[in-house]
């Protein structure tokens, strides 16, 4: 029998061969975590299966890791399973989001998760790898399956593996994990429920105020649930971009506002269409003059919201927008031991 037609026979794959998780390999694979291979990480909705240390190996083994990556997948499934994050609603929803994976620290550089040129796409062993576990025991242990309980209408690429760096070698400031409250050379994985790169392109911009007035629009987009609702959404940089800021003596917490500030559209343009409700813009979590046509409704409600990173590499005049979710889930990240 071929290994690996058996497995494309039952649904335990992404529609990718999986590499079989023989005992040996699995054995290897728990030799990167201490922790005992039958202690429970938690359980994976909808289907609630138990997911066991040696469980999260299997499918680590599957996805193609290394067992040096076994306590950022551990991490992960952790994070995802965190109340906020609400994956239950995210295995479900007709959206097409997926858990971003963000890591900062120096293991993930250590282990080769890539965060500068390429990083959202293929080449990179641990940046396809964790993302892919991840996914998998959402498929296997939660039921994930599209169709079945995976309801969404156009899903994305993403769905395979979405998991990156931050580019903290090439950026002006300090990671996004110390901007977050975490100890510079701490190990931080953050989660967050977003939709594909939007890709913001600007060879023009040499001055912050006018690279910003792009970004922003892009991130105020009429068809986004950011406009709609309080909402993650993340902006990664390339350092390109970043250094324009940087030389304009921009830190981090200054660029972060000024999105905020920016990033909106005036009553009159959101009713024009998308996903406009008075009843809607009513619930938002402040005021809001109906009859006032000029109105400023900002994209980013909350500015915890917002996630500004360095990623990408150089050459590149770009910008990644990723947006968020209806609301239904709220990021998450937390320190991590290797």
């Amino acid at each position: 029998m071929d290994a690996f037609e058996f497995f494309f026979d039952k649904p335990w794959s992404d529609g990718l061969p999986v590499v079989p998780p023989t005992e040996e390999r699995v054995s290897r694979m728990l030799m990167g975590t201490s922790r005992r291979e039958g202690e429970s990480v938690g359980v994976i909705p909808p289907a609630f299966e138990e997911a066991r240390i040696r469980d999260v190996a299997i499918h680590a083994v599957m996805a193609g890791c290394r067992p040096e990556y076994m306590p950022v997948v551990l991490a992960g499934v952790e994070a995802i399973l965190e109340e906020p994050f609400n994956i239950n609603g995210i295995q479900g929803t007709m959206h097409s989001v997926a858990p971003l994976i963000i890591l900062n620290g120096p293991y993930s550089k250590e282990i080769g998760v890539n965060g500068g040129l390429g990083c959202f796409g293929p080449g990179f062993r641990a940046n396809a790898t964790i993302g892919r576990a991840i996914r998998l025991i959402l498929l296997n242990l939660g039921s994930g399956i599209p169709g079945v309980t995976s309801m969404s209408t156009f899903s994305q690429p993403s769905r395979f593996t979405f998991c990156i760096r931050e580019n903290e070698e090439e950026s002006p400031w300090g990671p996004l994990s110390e901007f977050l409250g975490f100890s510079p050379n701490e190990n931080v994985i953050t989660l967050v429920a977003v939709e594909n790169p939007q890709l913001v392109f600007d060879d023009v911009s040499t001055d912050p105020n006018r690279l910003f007035i792009a970004i922003s629009d892009s991130m105020a987009h009429l068809g986004s649930w950011n406009n709609w609702t309080r909402s993650d959404l993340v902006v990664a940089l390339a350092p390109q971009q970043a250094a324009i800021c940087g030389r304009a003596g921009l830190g981090r917490e200054e660029v972060h506002a000024r999105l905020c500030e920016m990033a909106g559209r005036r009553l009159n343009e959101m009713s024009r269409g998308g996903n406009y409700r008075p009843e809607r813009i009513q619930n938002l979590p402040f005021p809001v003059d109906l009859e006032d046509d000029h109105f400023f409704i900002p994209t980013i409600k909350d500015s915890k919201d917002l996630k500004l990173i360095v990623a990408g590499g150089v050459p590149g005049p770009i910008t990644a927008v990723m947006h968020g979710w209806s609301g239904g889930s709220q990021s998450v990240s937390r320190a991590f031991v290797q």
